[in-house]
């Protein structure tokens, strides 16, 4: 399974907003600096994040764009979803299709294995958020310690 550009450029615009949170919207062109992501591709992007309520806009000459939440309650996976639709590494496995795409499904010996494998991609964009990727990262915001300051908790 690949991801495309729409994919990527649409996490690491998201990286960007998360790195920016609680400082106000951003414009588009410093999230394009900031993402390496071109602004006129960028445009395109933003306005499905907008629209899956992940991202607000506020006009004006101070405007721009921001989360709509901390990056911590970002899932990865939110954003994948929204840039690339369902995770699905063959379309048999999707996670919005029925069993009835494929008249082989029901005794199909290698679907587990894409089912497996679709399962193993969800699991890691869904308990990954921008906030980990930030603190994750070895270009780190020294801004206190993570994401407006906070830092992520400790499960265990």
């Amino acid at each position: 399974m690949k991801v495309s550009s729409r994919g990527e450029y649409g996490v690491r615009a998201m990286v960007a907003l998360a790195k920016n949170y609680g400082d106000g919207p951003m414009s588009i062109a410093a999230v394009s600096k900031a993402s390496s992501v071109p602004t006129a591709y960028l445009e395109q992007l933003i306005g499905p994040l907008r629209r899956a309520g992940l991202v607000k806009s506020t006009r004006g000459a101070h405007g721009g764009y921001q989360l709509t939440r901390d990056p911590y309650e970002v899932r990865v996976g939110d954003v994948y979803r929204v840039m690339e639709g369902p995770v699905a590494p063959m379309e048999c496995v999707s996670e919005d299709i029925s069993e009835q795409t494929c008249p082989l499904i029901a005794g199909c010996e290698t679907r587990p294995v894409w089912l497996q494998m679709r399962d193993a991609i969800a699991n890691t964009l869904d308990s990954t958020t921008l906030g980990d990727l930030i603190s994750q990262s070895p270009r780190r915001s020294s801004r206190g310690g993570g994401v407006g300051g906070k830092q992520p908790t400790a499960v265990g």
